[in-house]
Formats: structure tokens, sequence, C-alpha cells
């Protein structure tokens, strides 16, 4: 890993040093300020930069903005949405387009300040040696602060990811970002939860935080229950997608050892006393069926697998094959 750590300075020329991504959505009032703080502070690190910021579906003046300071910063790249597709399908997009040996995910609320922030991650990142640091908000007081306790907690008993602030700002070595699956609906709020299942080393440091300025939060409270879903449904992919008959098959043998030891209660019940218990025996025996049918979709599951990653080895060869 060390290696690999080292192959990606941070003084380097093109491609660039780091890559700053910003999910932007009608963020007039504080997108000129962040784009320009965060050139400022690649100069302060004296380093070379890129900054990638999506307008997701803004109906204020933010692209116009965006469009000024393209003429100003020749590496500010801009990608456009007529509408809303939210924060993960925007990170998404970024990553892949991103090329710096660092990927720095920060607000365009301008909570967070990149010119005080940006040097604070880069230089815990390279001193503690590690591949993922979290920032840490101090004096933090908005409304999320409770959900934002319960997606840390959720993550520290699912992941083993224990930070205090694991949906704010971070930094990121590139081969995290490029160890990503494909991501969906809100999973932009445990990318410390993947990179940890990942094996990548992960830390924090406290850093800067003001209130928003202007404008809104685009936080709901009904997010949550949303959240929780899609952390379980993570879970399950993360855990068993390379192994789905472990989950199936696992749930289908306990259901027959269930539905055998209760037909063997049943049958010692019939000898000994002549008495049946028929409700008892049908719901064995639907369990029995029903664990089965686990089994066979646990099959289906790993041909499935098995087929993906036959497409996927020969998409790599045709990929690296040498063009004649």
């Amino acid at each position: 890993m060390n290696d690999m750590h080292r192959s990606h300075p941070l003084h380097a020329g093109p491609p660039p040093a780091i890559s700053v991504v910003v999910p932007a959505r009608n963020e007039e009032a504080t997108i000129a300020t962040v784009v320009e703080r965060t050139y400022q502070a690649f100069a302060q690190l004296g380093c070379s930069g890129e900054v990638l910021v999506v307008d997701d579906g803004s109906t204020d003046r933010t692209g116009a903005i965006l469009a000024t300071l393209r003429t100003q910063y020749p590496s500010l790249r801009v990608f456009t949405r007529r509408r809303s597709r939210g924060m993960t399908a925007a990170l998404q997009q970024m990553f892949s387009a991103s090329s710096g040996a660092l990927v720095i995910l920060i607000p365009a609320d301008l909570e967070s300040d990149p010119l005080l922030d940006l040097p604070v991650l880069v230089h815990a990142l390279e001193r503690a040696d590690l591949d993922v640091v979290a920032g840490w908000r101090q004096g933090r007081r908005d409304r999320k602060v409770l959900a934002s306790k319960i997606y840390n907690w959720v993550m520290a008993q699912l992941a083993g990811v224990h930070v205090h602030d694991g949906n704010w700002i971070k930094a990121m070595r590139r081969e995290v970002v490029a160890s990503f699956p494909p991501l969906r609906s809100d999973w932009h709020r445990f990318l410390l939860m993947i990179a940890a299942h990942n094996g990548f080393r992960i830390g924090e440091v406290p850093t800067f935080y003001q209130p928003r300025p202007a404008g809104s939060s685009k936080f709901g409270w009904e997010r949550i229950p949303k959240s929780f879903l899609d952390v379980l449904v993570l879970k399950f992919l993360l855990t068993f997608s390379e192994a789905p008959m472990r989950f199936f098959g696992g749930l289908g043998l306990a259901g027959l050892v269930g539905s055998t030891l209760v037909f063997l209660y049943l049958f010692l019940l019939y000898v000994f006393t002549a008495t049946q218990q028929r409700p008892i025996f049908l719901a064995a025996g639907i369990a029995a069926i029903l664990s089965v049918l686990l089994i066979l979709v646990g099959f289906l599951a790993e041909l499935i697998v098995t087929q993906g990653e036959r497409i996927t080895q020969l998409e790599n060869e045709l990929t690296t094959r040498p063009s004649e």
C-alpha cells in the first residue's frame, strides 16, 4: 500500500495533484467564493489542482456564475444537469472524471472554508500515512446533528468506522476512489464504510465549521429511513456480493434444520401419544419448501456473480490488449 501512495506525489505535474469535487445545487451566493478559495488553497499548498463542480439542476444563477469562473480558472470543470439527480450521482460523475492523486470532497455552501480545510486534510493525510481523512466539524450548530450521530453510530456498528463526522468533508487517495463500486441512492453518506470494507486506513482531523452564510439546506428528515434501508442494502452487498450462497444458503439450511427438528418432534409425539399437530406440521412443511427455494436462489445468485466476474475479466482483457 505504501508503494502505491508514493506513486502519486502531491507536488506533481499533470495530472493534477489534487482534485476537489463540489456538488452544487442553487448555491449562487457561495459557489464563486468556494471555487476561488479552493484555488487559493492550491497556491498555499504549492501544488497543482483541479476543481470539478456538478451543477445539479440549479434554478438560480449558479450555472451562469460557474460559466464566468471557467474563463478565469482553466482547470475548473463544470458538469451541468437539467434536473437534479442527487449528490451520490454527482459524486459518481466527478469521481470518474477526476484525475488527481488526491480527491477531496467539499460542499458548495461554504460551511467548509476550502482555504482553511484543504491544507488541514492534505497535511493530515500525509503525516499519518492514511488512505482517507475525514473532517470533524468543530462547534457545529445545525439541525442535522442528530441525523449525523445516527449515521456515525450505524457506521461504527456495521463497519467498525469510529469517526465523529463521517458524512462531512474528506480527502481520499486515488486508489480509494478507484475501489468504489458504482454508487447508488444516497450511498455518498457511507463512503467511509465502503473504504473500510476495502481495507483502507481511515482517520479524522478537526476542521473549521461555520453556518452556511446564504441559501438553505437540502436536508430533510425523510432521508433517515431511506438511508437506513440504503445502509442495509450496502452492508448486504459488501458482505455477500461475492458469495451470495453464504446468505441464501445459510438461511435455507437453518430453515431445513428447524423443519427437520419439528418433524422429528411431531413423529415422536405421534408414536408415543398418538397425537397429531396439523397446524405445526403444515408450518414446518411450508418452512421446508421455502428453505429449499432459498438454496436454489443462492445457486442462481452464484451463477449471476460468476457470469459478472467473467464479463468484467473480458472487459479488462479488451481494455489492456494492445491495439494492432
